[in-house]
């Protein structure tokens, strides 16, 4: 049994905010910033550009679904506090006039390969 510890959620947390950077560009997103922090606020995972519209990627991986699917880890909360970083990221890089969405990438294992789920205008 492998003791689950903070540096293992977070290492297994990058490693899928990875995988779903390699699938956007795939996609033909371009990557402007990973892990944007806003203070206590909290952080967007994923800034990117998908043709002339900036999106917030929300990254979520689960190993197994004894908790349920990544998707519905998404509360109401966790989606009013990315937008709200999302808000202070656009104020801070002085950003307007530029259309936005708000993206959801859900990853789960099937048979040891990764699943991603990308829900386009997630919320």
């Amino acid at each position: 049994m492998r003791i689950r510890t903070i540096e293992n959620t977070k290492a297994e947390g990058r490693q899928g905010e990875d995988s779903a950077v390699e699938y956007l560009e795939k996609k033909g997103y371009q990557i402007i910033k990973t892990n944007f922090i806003f203070g206590k606020l909290g952080e967007i995972d994923i800034i990117a550009k998908d043709n002339d519209v900036l999106v917030f990627v929300e990254v979520r991986k689960r190993n197994n679904l004894d908790y349920g699917t990544p998707e519905e880890s998404m509360t109401n909360a966790k989606r009013h506090k990315i937008k709200r970083v999302a808000e202070a990221y656009l104020y801070v890089n002085k950003i307007t006039n530029v259309d936005c969405r708000f993206d959801f990438i859900g990853i789960t294992k099937n048979n040891g390969k990764e699943v991603l789920n990308h829900i386009v205008n997630a919320f």
